[in-house]
C-alpha cells in the first residue's frame, strides 16, 4: 500500500491535497502537522478525512519544522490519538511518553539524515520494543551497501518495518518495501513537495511502478547507472511490461563503479532478471560476465545483462538498435541488396554510443571518419575502426553518405546547440542524431529543412529498449506502447501535436 506525504502550510491546502489524492485513489495520507505554520486545528484537518491517515509532528532535530515547543508536540499526539486517527507516528523517546490508547496504532521511527550508523540493527530492535506496532527506520545511503542493510532489515524483521535508505542509491527500499514485509511504503503527491531525499511521486509509484501489486512473485527487471535519477528506461520498460500485462517490473538501480562486482552478484542471488547496464559501467562489466556476445565483445562494452541460472550473458543492443535504424534509412536512398557496403560516414562523438555505432558501421564495410572535441580519443577510435580522425574545426570539410551525432550537443536542456552547420547539411546525406530529449533536435530540424532524410534518437532508443525486452521476457516488445509513453515523458505538451513527418521517422519501428 502507498502512503502518501501530504506537508502544505495551510490548513484548507492540507484538506484539498488530501481530498485530490483520495480522488485518485490513495488509500493511507500522512498528515505532517509541523508544516502547518499557524496553531494545528486538529478538528479541521480531520473531521471528514477522506482516508486513513497517520499524524506525524517532527522536530527540526528528526528531520522537521516544528517550532513550538516541545510540551505542545506531546500534547498535538495525544490529542491526535484521542480523536481515533488511525496510525500516530513516534520517536525513540516520545514513545515511552505517550502510551497506547483506542485502535491507533504506533508506528515508532529513527530517521538519520547523515548516513547509516553501525548499530542500525541495534536501533530498531530498541525500536520494536517500545510497543510498537509498525517500526520506520529513514536513513541516508551514500552506497549500494547501505541500501543492502536497509533491505535485510526489513527482511528479516519480526516487527513489521518500513525501512527507507533515503537518496538516489535507496529508491529501490522504496518501490520494493511490501516486497520484503513492509505496511506500506511513503511517496509524495508533488515532487516539488519532498519532505525527504529521494521520494517518488504517487503517480510514479502507482502508474509506473505499480507498487501496490508487486509481491515475491514479481520479476524484478532494472537499469543500473550512477546517476541513475534521469534515466527514462524505467517507464519505458514498465510501459512495456504493462502493455503485455506482464507481472515484471522495472527499477533504477544506482550503483557507484567501485560497487558495481557487489551489484551485479547480488543481483544473481536475488533473482533479478536482467539488467539494462549504462555510465560508467558499460566497459567494467565485461569481465563479470559468463558469456559475451561478440558485439559486445568486440566493442568492448555491454548494455544488457541476462541471468540465466549461474549464467550473466552480456549483450550490447544500442549496435542492433542503431543498425536496424541506419539499415532502414539507407535502404530508402539506395535500392541495392547491401545498402551499407562502400558507404561514407562521419562520427560525430568518441564516446561508448559513437563506439558501437561505429564498430557495427566499420563491420558492414562502411568507411568511417570519426571526429570528437577531444582529438587523441578520436584518433584512438578511429584506428580501431580502421577509419580516420578528422579534427573537431575541420569536421565540415566531409561529406558523407551518413552523418551520426554521437554527443550530447543539442540534448535538453541546451536545446538551441547543434553539433553540425546546417549550411553543411547536403540532402544526400542520411542524418542520425542519437539524442532522444527533445525528439527533434536542432540538427533533426534543420536537416529535414536541407531535404534530408532523418533518423532520431527517440527511434533508436526505442529499439534498443525494444532488443532488451526480447532478451528478458522472449516475447515480441509492444513497440507503439513504449514509443508513444517515452514521447509522453520527454514532451508532455507537445504529444498531441507529433505530425505525420515526424511519425515516420520512425518507421524501422512499425515494421514490428
Amino acid at each position: 500500500m502507498l502512503c502518501v506525504t501530504i506537508a502544505r502550510t495551510r490548513h484548507k491546502h492540507t484538506i484539498q491535497e488530501h481530498l485530490d489524492v483520495a480522488a485518485q485513489g490513495a488509500k493511507l495520507v500522512e498528515l505532517r502537522m509541523d508544516y502547518i505554520a499557524r496553531s494545528v486545528e486538529l478538528a479541521r484537518i480531520l473531521k471528514n478525512r477522506p482516508t486513513p491517515v497517520v499524524v506525524t509532528c517532527r522536530r527540526k532535530e528528526d528531520g522537521g519544522r516544528w517550532e513550538k515547543s516541545e510540551e505542545d508536540r506531546l500534547l498535538l499526539l495525544r490529542q491526535s490519538i484521542a480523536t481515533g486517527v488511525e496510525y500516530v507516528d513516534l520517536e525513540e523517546d516520545t514513545a515511552a511518553k505517550i502510551p497506547r490508547y483506542g485502535k491507533t496504532k504506533r508506528i515508532i521511527s529513527y530517521h538519520n539524515f547523515e548516513g547509516v550508523p553501525e548499530n542500525l540493527e541495534e536501533i530498531h530492535a530498541r525500536l520494536a520494543k517500545l510497543d510498537a506496532d509498525i517500526v520506520k527506520v529513514a536513513v541516508q545511503a551514500q552506497s549500494f551497501a547501505d541500501t543492502l542493510r536497509v533491505i535485510e532489515l526489513m527482511r528479516k524483521a519480526k516487527v513489521p518495518t518500513i525501512g527507507i535508505a533515503m537518496g538516489d542509491y535507496g529508491s529501490m527500499t522504496r518501490i520494493l518495501a511490501t516486497r520484503y514485509g513492509a505496511p506500506f511504503t511513503y511517496c509524495v503527491f508533488n515532487l516539488d513537495r519532498r519532505v525527504a531525499p529521494g521520494q517518488l511521486s504517487y503517480n510514479d509509484m502507482k502508474n509506473i511502478y505499480r507498487v501496490d501489486t508487486i509481491t515475491a512473485k514479481t520479476k524484478i527487471f532494472g537499469v543500473v547507472a550512477d546517476p541513475v535519477a534521469h534515466s527514462y528506461s524505467p517507464m519505458l520498460h514498465n510501459s512495456a511490461f504493462q502493455a503485455n500485462d506482464l507481472d515484471y517490473r522495472y527499477l533504477p538501480f544506482r550503483v557507484a563503479a567501485q560497487d558495481i562486482e557487489v551489484f551485479v552478484r547480488w543481483a544473481q542471488r536475488e533473482g533479478i532478471g536482467g539488467l539494462s547496464v549504462t555510465i560508467p559501467h558499460k566497459q567494467s562489466v565485461l569481465p563479470l560476465l559468463t558469456q559475451g556476445e561478440a558485439a559486445a565483445q568486440g566493442i568492448g562494452a555491454c548494455n544488457t545483462i541476462v541471468f540465466n541460472g549461474e549464467d550473466r550473458i552480456g549483450y550490447n543492443t544500442d549496435y542492433r538498435a542503431a543498425m536496424e535504424c541506419i539499415g532502414y534509412g539507407l535502404a530508402k536512398m539506395f535500392e541495392e541488396p547491401n545498402p551499407f557496403e562502400g558507404r561514407s560516414a562521419l562520427l560525430l562523438g568518441s564516446g561508448g554510443v559513437a563506439r558501437a555505432i561505429g564498430w557495427g558501421l566499420a563491420q558492414r564495410r562502411v568507411r568511417v571518419a570519426v571526429s570528437s572535441r577531444n582529438f587523441e580519443s578520436a584518433d584512438r577510435l578511429a584506428k580501431e575502426l580502421g577509419g580516420r580522425a578528422v579534427a573537431w574545426d575541420e569536421r565540415h570539410s566531409v561529406q558523407p553518405n551518413i552523418l551520426i551525432n554521437g554527443t550530447p550537443i543539442g540534448m535538453f536542456p541546451e536545446m538551441d546547440e547543434t553539433p553540425f552547420r546546417k549550411d553543411n547539411l547536403d540532402q544526400r546525406t542520411l542524418v542520425f542524431d542519437t539524442v532522444y530529449n527533445p525528439e527533434q533536435t536542432l540538427l533533426i530540424r534543420q536537416a529535414k529543412a536541407a531535404g534530408c532524410p532523418v533518423i532520431t534518437g527517440l527511434s533508436m532508443f526505442v529499439r534498443q529498449a525494444a532488443y532488451q525486452y526480447r532478451l528478458f521476457t522472449g516475447l515480441e516488445p509492444p513497440i507503439e506502447a513504449m514509443t508513444k509513453a517515452l514521447r509522453r515523458a520527454i514532451s508532455p505538451l507537445n504529444y498531441s501535436n507529433i505530425d505525420e513527418e515526424e511519425e515516420d521517422t520512425h518507421s524501422p519501428d512499425e515494421e514490428d
